[in-house]
């Protein structure tokens, strides 16, 4: 098998359809096709043979479909990058995974050729108009090169939230299942279009919208960089009816003063996905949109999808609902026995969306991957109905003079006081109770609210050792490329 072949298989059944589009720009199955095949000579001419890295360093283009597809079908690893990342970085991801190659947007070459250089690895600029007469002149190579199911099809690195970033190993079987998953979820048929608005180098925006939208054959429309007043003008323009984005970007598009003006009337599935999605914020999305946000769980780890909520089953605001077909969790203590319902616990996984392992670390896949089940890190509870409801990342938990305050539960608070955007709870450390509450607050366009005013409203809402006894208002909370609140970068203002 070749994880391509769904390219190839949209394009034998529907050449003409639009495959791609970014504005004006539509590149149709056939044409996809074609130029996927052409990076296949490409490669095979400069040396690249089946299992050997290939990096990716493109924003959400066009190209980066063709180039992804192409890797494929040649029988490389695709190894996508951040395109917001500096030198330093790219040599790290370029040295460890030994890529042969690294295609750029000419854009980045100025931080990825002396990377490239540096590592000895080929580096391709690809620029707009210029790369297309260069694929024009490569002949196509009709043969897609055979994979094993589980041999690696993408190395993708985890974001190093926990120390240095690692190849999660994703076979063609575990993104082909899982892009199958999705689209049932999102019932995903010919001629479907997705708003592909985040980063196609995450697992997220790679998984649900690119890869299950061509295995659907549907229409996957581009935005570059998330502007919120932008993606409601494509949501007019293409008529999208399927949207997949991390809740910083519901918030954002929710918040744009006129977004009642835009006809965004053939949205009908929303998926939230890559951080919680606060309830309130959930309520009023939906209230004014008119449409249904499905919230799912995942990691890059595990392809990513692993829990969401069924368009077919009741769905339970808060929870990212039950696990997808062929994937078990559970929820276990630090000795790994599974808890009670309501208990909290470490969620685990199991099944085809579980990662082969991380790239060149034996050891750390050995512990992940211990007992057979995926430790994910992150803390739920389950309810008697088999939900799930995530509690927090088990690094993110504070304890405050000895009892736990998870942040999710605080910020779920925070999110309801009216003068509040978003907000961030992290831990703060304190001489007496080793660790305080913590929280960083945006405010809505001209809404005002003091510090003291949300720490009074929290105060009364939740008990004494969890509300947050430092409150500091910002302009913006630092977000990383999907729009998910770093939390890593939040620091308290000096002084009290």
């Amino acid at each position: 098998m070749n994880l391509a072949q769904i390219l190839s298989d949209a394009a034998a059944r529907e050449p003409e359809r639009v495959a791609v589009a970014l504005d004006d720009f539509t590149l149709g199955y056939g044409l996809l096709e074609q130029a996927a095949m052409r990076v296949a000579t490409l490669l095979t001419e400069r040396g690249v043979g089946p299992g050997e890295r290939v990096a990716l360093m493109l924003p959400n283009v066009p190209h980066f479909v063709l180039a992804y597809y192409g890797i494929l079908r040649a029988g490389a690893v695709v190894v996508p990058l951040n395109v917001l990342n500096k030198r330093r970085e790219v040599e790290y991801y370029l040295r460890d995974s030994g890529a042969r190659l690294i295609f750029v947007w000419s854009d980045f070459m100025g931080e990825a050729q002396p990377a490239a250089q540096s590592s000895g690895c080929e580096c391709v600029a690809i620029a707009p108009g210029e790369f297309e007469q260069t694929l024009f002149q490569t002949a196509p190579t009709e043969t897609l090169v055979e994979r094993r199911a589980e041999e690696t099809a993408v190395l993708l690195y985890t974001s190093g939230t926990t120390g240095t970033p690692k190849g999660a190993e994703l076979t063609h079987d575990n993104l082909l299942r899982n892009c199958q998953a999705s689209r049932d979820l999102f019932d995903l048929g010919d001629g479907t279009v997705v708003l592909g608005a985040l980063p196609l180098f995450h697992s997220f925006g790679q998984t649900c919208a690119m890869n299950t939208c061509v295995l659907a054959g549907g229409t996957l429309t581009l935005l570059p960089r998330f502007d919120p007043v932008k993606a409601l003008q494509i949501i007019e323009r293409d008529r999208v009816e399927v949207f997949e984005g991390v809740p910083s970007m519901y918030g954002a598009m929710l918040h744009v003063p006129d977004h009642g003006r835009y006809d965004t009337s053939t949205l009908r599935c929303c998926a939230s996905g890559g951080a919680a999605m606060p309830v309130e914020l959930m309520r009023s999305f939906e209230r004014e949109f008119g449409c249904q946000i499905l919230e799912g769980y995942g990691l890059s780890e595990t392809s990513p999808v692993a829990s969401f909520n069924h368009p077919d089953r009741e769905r339970k605001p808060g929870s990212i609902g039950t696990p997808i077909a062929g994937v078990q969790m559970r929820v276990v203590d630090d000795a790994d026995h599974e808890v009670a319902p309501g208990e909290v616990g470490e969620i685990v996984v199991r099944g085809h969306n579980v990662m082969k392992g991380y790239w060149g670390r034996p050891e750390a896949t050995a512990e992940a991957l211990r007992g057979g089940w995926f430790h994910t890190g992150d803390l739920a509870r389950v309810d008697a109905d088999g939900y799930f409801f995530i509690v927090d990342r088990k690094k993110d938990m504070i304890i405050r003079n000895g009892l736990n305050v998870y942040p999710r539960e605080v910020e779920e608070v925070l999110y309801e006081h009216p003068a509040v955007r978003e907000a961030a709870v992290i831990g703060m450390p304190h001489d007496e109770y080793g660790e305080e509450v913590g929280a960083a607050v945006s405010l809505k366009e001209g809404a005002t609210a003091t510090p003291e005013e949300i720490r009074d409203f929290v105060k009364d809402q939740i008990a004494a050792f969890k509300y947050p006894r430092r409150v500091w208002i910002v302009d913006e909370l630092p977000k990383g490329p999907t729009g998910k609140i770093l939390k890593r970068e939040i620091h308290p203002p000096e002084g009290r």
